[in-house]
């Protein structure tokens, strides 16, 4: 049974154009313009939207993601509001894939059989949980299936042809490839790097390849979008909200429109991409790649 996210990545497939994937932090600044932005992402452009737990511990993310679980955290969200975020998001849109993505500790706290039943019940169609190896796919990703949502891994610039297929085993929905070693927010990835990346990773699997880390604007989009299946843009967006911010970090009434006029023009870069010719998948090897990155 296909999902949101596998529907939508075969619609942009057959129109021959990449997807835009969007992250926004549940709660940031706070509930209510959080819920106004994710709900303005799909008239922008976005065509699957990454919603981020807010944790207070976040070891993969750079100073602005950091900080924007904090602002929400400060504001009062929680899993269980970040849900209510996403049930409230899918009562006026059924199409739109949502992503949660984050750290197992909020859902191991909320309880994984109790967080499952009420995130398919919300209008999740995804996780990324990025502190949880494939070597414990019994406590969340296996389940997740089960429950009828993709669970979606990461590889990385060091993620090696025998390490891969065991990152793929439990993958669905797409592969999240990080161009950069580092943390989110950090320098522009080199482009021939990410191209071999995706052409090889294609050789291991189907699923759509989704690049991300280093997106700033239309042009890295573009580029981004040549060829790969999808490109995730996430510290840029968080940026730019924060410097809409009043004092107190308190949403202004550009907040929103400084986002999504952002998403818009990165939205114009994917779109317009030429895009490259889709390799045959091969098996071929990833000799240069290492290590997951979780």
């Amino acid at each position: 049974m296909s999902t949101r996210i596998d529907d939508r990545f075969a619609a942009l497939a057959a129109e021959g154009r990449a997807a835009l994937v969007t992250f926004v932090m549940a709660g940031d600044p706070d509930p209510a313009t959080s819920l106004a932005l994710v709900k303005a992402l799909p008239a922008a452009g976005a065509d699957v939207i990454e919603v981020g737990m807010p944790f207070t511990d976040p070891m993969a993310d750079g100073p602005a993601i950091q900080a924007a679980g904090l602002r929400a955290l400060k504001a009062g969200m929680t899993l269980k509001k970040t849900l209510k975020l996403v049930a409230d998001f899918r009562a006026g849109d059924d199409k739109t894939p949502i992503v949660l993505m984050g750290y197992y500790n909020p859902i191991y706290v909320y309880g994984v059989p109790r967080f499952l039943v009420d995130a398919r019940a919300a209008g999740v169609d995804g996780l990324i949980v990025v502190d949880l190896p494939p070597e414990e796919d019994q406590e969340l990703c296996i389940p997740a299936r089960d429950a009828g949502l993709n669970f979606i891994r990461l590889a990385t610039p060091t993620t090696d042809d025998k390490r891969l297929p065991k990152v793929l085993e439990n993958t669905s929905g797409f592969v999240y490839y990080v161009s950069l070693t580092g943390i989110t927010g950090a320098a522009l990835a080199d482009y021939a790097g990410v191209s071999a990346a995706v052409r090889r990773i294609k050789g291991h699997t189907d699923l759509p390849i989704a690049v991300g880390f280093g997106v700033k604007n239309a042009e890295n989009a573009a580029e981004i979008a040549r060829n790969a299946d999808g490109v995730v843009v996430g510290s840029a967006l968080v940026e730019a909200l924060k410097a809409s911010l009043g004092p107190d970090n308190r949403a202004t009434d550009k907040s929103v429109e400084a986002v999504i006029a952002l998403v818009s023009s990165i939205a114009g870069g994917v779109r317009g991409a030429q895009r490259s010719p889709a390799p045959a998948k091969n098996g071929g090897a990833l000799s240069w790649l290492t290590r997951l990155w979780a």
